[in-house]
């Protein structure tokens, strides 16, 4: 069974948000990549996504430290996110704080190539 998710739950994540997301939103806000649209923690298949450009099918999950122990998990989310259309990259707050530029490069050409 699928919780129903809420907006003012989503509104609390928006709020809680890491260094990596933070940073991440910093450079997909408003259009500032590739010209895409993203919003934050969008309910979508019973999940709040980090990160989701409707118009590409694109979900960006940014994994902390909590998620080397829930891979399962993880894996069972993105083949429920991918079941409802979506294309899922993933990236660790790692990843994201020590290479911006690499993650950047990689969610514009995961836009470039539409699923």
């Amino acid at each position: 069974m699928v919780a129903k998710l809420s907006t003012p739950r989503a509104r609390d994540l928006r709020k809680q948000t890491t260094d990596a997301e933070s940073l991440v939103w910093a450079h997909v806000r408003n259009r500032a990549l590739a010209g895409a649209k993203f919003k934050r923690q969008v309910p979508i298949a019973g999940f709040y996504a980090d990160f989701v450009c409707i118009e590409s099918k694109l979900i960006i999950e940014i994994d902390g430290g909590q998620h080397d122990t829930q891979r399962s998990t993880d894996a069972a989310r993105t083949k429920k996110l991918e079941a409802a259309g979506y294309r899922v990259l993933r990236f660790w707050n790692h990843e994201v704080l020590t290479n911006i530029e690499g993650v950047l490069e990689t969610i514009m050409h995961s836009i470039a190539k539409p699923k």
